[in-house]
């Protein structure tokens, strides 16, 4: 597909600048070359926080080459040479990294980071703008005949270039050593002082948490980036600052305002995605939908992994349309990804995200640094005693910031569990604070997530605590949290037997299935999954009711992702003879059988047969007539013998046998053929 679009990923103090065409005409280069300029010199009224002299001085300079520019008839384009065109080009291409440059120092989430890239940002600001002087010194300025009036302004304009001095700002250089003076303390286990940290946070402008936050979730992308650089200089001065702030986030602010970021964009809202076709999200080569799409020379779009292995075979060729490519760059888009990623969120599909995959550095066991170290266990102490001792507000407060700290963080997650706030937030499953209560039992659904944790919550009684929530919580999400809770609990052999004896654990799971919203119904049907690993648990799970819900949901629901779930639900339960009669009693086989043919979902399909195969196993002839009478059902398949996983390819392989066989006896007379284990079972 073609996708034109401004939006792209961009590291921080990276300017990927794009030199104009050489075929490009006087004229329209000079015309872009001035709306750019303008663009520029819009930056005037903006904010800067680090860097503002110099920002501003290389703005004033823009100003002035502008009104050379703007003094330049478009009619000459016939009587300049190369020579000129060239030299403009220059400006051009200078002009869009200074672009750059500007809205770094703008943006509102890297105040701190750019901080410490002062020094760094005033040496590009010195380089671009002496290069600026450069390109004008070479422009043939007697081809043009502008007069002596405009030519005294490009001279005025090029010693601008050689004069202008471009330095560190003293307040910079303050708070830079007043922050890494904040550091040394965190590195050796001592709180800073507050009046010290807000000092630094006034001087950047960051006065609420959300604020705060912004920058935290910058540093957390800058770790990602950084982490897939060869060399990772800057890692562990990223997770430092991350440390910093994250601790500033959780101490210096009373009150949490979720305040948008100026840079978030609604590509993704549910209005803009209902309208959109999965044909246009899906890469030309695979013809899988993307996860990491990227643009090319041509400005047809495809999926990272595939055009990199279309040039490394040696083309050089757009796949789409043929035609020769110049280069072969490319650049990541970011707006489509964004489309694909709220598609998926509104349609119930999967988004592998194998670049977030691949950046989730904040799952490491340890801390980027020991400045980071040290920052989050001095705040897991402070949340503690929060936890313990303050009144209601407070105490959400905490539990609040325990939630962020553990979402993603293995690290952040043993700090406080080391640190104790497993039991306080046991207790705040109690509270008949909506708000608080949620938040407690999310924080715990992440803490499940630690194996250290599990023991802790299952010793101080939180099994039963837990499910108290799953039945009654004051809240859908923290209902759905419970459920989620007992899934990584019972992923551990001796809690799934636990869980499955409480009377009331599975019935309220199934009837968060039934009656949940579709995040509850997933996490529900997961926890159930991992349950029915225990034997035991079969049983309990049949008398609860819960094969005609899903065979329900499976015909009714519109999320693939919930359907595929019920499906894998529903297979394991079809493992057991007992299980296979149940499901066909409810008159699944045929949807079973239209879903194989008609979902887009790979583990849909490999579940499907792995239940068709266990229909004609465990639930005799019955089963298997109705499956040799279905036209459809064999292309559907031989399909996944060839594009299934290895392990769907066996099961379709040992089904089309036993179908064949079938056919095969009755071709020769036999009335009742006989399978392994038959039982007769109405399934129509």
């Amino acid at each position: 597909m073609t996708y034109n679009s401004d939006v792209f990923t961009r590291r921080i103090l990276n300017f990927p600048a794009i030199r104009p065409c050489e075929f490009v005409s006087f004229s329209s280069l000079l015309t872009s070359l001035i709306n750019l300029g303008r663009t520029i010199c819009e930056y005037k009224s903006k904010t800067f926080f680090v860097n503002i002299k110099n920002a501003r001085n290389a703005i004033r300079f823009v100003q002035n080459l502008l009104i050379f520019l703007e003094e330049i008839p478009l009619g000459i384009s016939t009587c300049v040479t190369n020579s000129a065109t060239l030299s403009l080009s220059e400006l051009h291409f200078i002009l869009q990294k200074v672009q750059y440059l500007l809205e770094d120092c703008t943006r509102d989430d890297a105040r701190l980071w750019m901080l410490t890239q002062s020094q760094i940002t005033a040496d590009e600001f010195r380089v671009l703008i002496r290069a600026m002087g450069v390109a004008l010194d070479v422009l043939p300025l007697e081809e043009m005949e502008l007069g002596d009036e405009v030519n005294g302004l490009v001279e005025f304009v090029k010693d601008q270039a050689l004069a202008l001095k471009f330095e560190t700002e003293v307040d910079d250089q303050r708070f830079l050593r007043k922050v890494f003076w904040i550091l040394d303390h965190f590195g050796g286990g001592i709180d800073p002082k507050p009046s010290d940290v807000r000092k630094v946070l006034e001087y950047l402008g960051i006065g609420s948490w959300s604020e705060c936050n912004r920058e935290v979730k910058f540093l957390e992308d800058e770790i990602g980036l950084e982490s897939q650089s060869e060399k990772k200089s800057n890692i562990r001065l990223l997770n430092s600052l991350m440390g910093f702030m994250i601790y500033c986030r959780s101490i210096l602010f009373e009150y949490v305002d979720k305040v948008t970021s100026k840079r978030t964009d609604n590509l993704g809202s549910c209005d803009t995605v209902r309208c959109l076709n999965a044909d246009d999200f899906r890469c030309p080569i695979t013809l899988e939908l993307m996860s990491d799409p990227v643009t090319i020379a041509t400005g047809h779009t495809y999926e990272r992994s595939s055009i990199l292995k279309w040039f490394r075979a040696g083309n050089r060729t757009c796949p789409k349309t043929g035609q020769r490519l110049l280069c072969t760059d490319f650049v990541p888009n970011a707006a489509l990804k964004q489309l694909i990623k709220g598609f998926c969120s509104e349609k119930g599909i999967h988004f592998a995200d194998s670049v977030g995959r691949s950046r989730d550095v904040t799952k490491a066991v340890v801390a980027g640094s020991k400045v980071s170290e040290q920052a989050v266990r001095l705040l897991a102490n402070f949340l503690v005693g929060r936890l313990v001792g303050c009144n209601n507000q407070e105490q959400n407060r905490a539990a609040y910031e325990i939630r962020l700290l553990t979402k993603t963080s293995i690290f952040n997650r043993s700090c406080l569990v080391e640190a104790g706030t497993i039991p306080p937030l046991l207790n705040l499953l109690f509270s008949c604070d909506p708000s608080l209560q949620e938040n407690a039992m999310a924080s715990l659904l992440n803490l499940s997530k630690f194996s250290k944790s599990r023991k802790i919550i299952v010793e101080n009684g939180g099994l039963i605590l837990i499910l108290d929530v799953l039945k009654c919580g004051l809240k859908v999400e923290a209902r759905q949290h419970a459920a989620g809770a007992f899934f990584y609990l019972a992923s551990a052999e001796e809690y799934r037997q636990l869980i499955g004896e409480i009377p009331d654990a599975i019935p309220s799971l199934v009837e968060l299935v039934r009656d949940g919203a579709d995040r509850g119904k997933k996490n529900a049907l997961v926890t159930i999954f991992g349950l029915l690993l225990c034997p035991e648990n079969h049983r309990r799970v049949f008398a609860a009711g819960l094969v005609p819900l899903l065979v329900d949901l499976i015909s009714s629901c519109e999320r693939e992702d919930l359907v595929t779930d019920s499906l894998a639900v529903l297979a394991n339960l079809a493992d057991n003879p007992d299980g296979t009669t149940s499901i066909l009693s409810s008159g699944a086989l045929p949807m079973i059988v239209e879903v194989l043919g008609s979902s887009s979902s790979m583990a849909a399909r490999e579940y499907c047969v792995s239940l068709l195969l266990s229909f004609c196993t465990h639930g005799g002839a019955d089963a298997v007539i109705v499956l040799v009478k279905n036209p459809s059902l064999m292309g559907a398949l031989y399909s996944q013998l060839t594009e299934g996983t290895t392990r769907a390819s066996k099961k379709a392989s040992s089904l089309i046998k036993i179908l064949h066989n079938f056919n095969e006896k009755s071709t020769f007379g036999f009335s009742n053929p006989v399978l392994p284990q038959e039982r007769f079972i109405h399934v129509w």
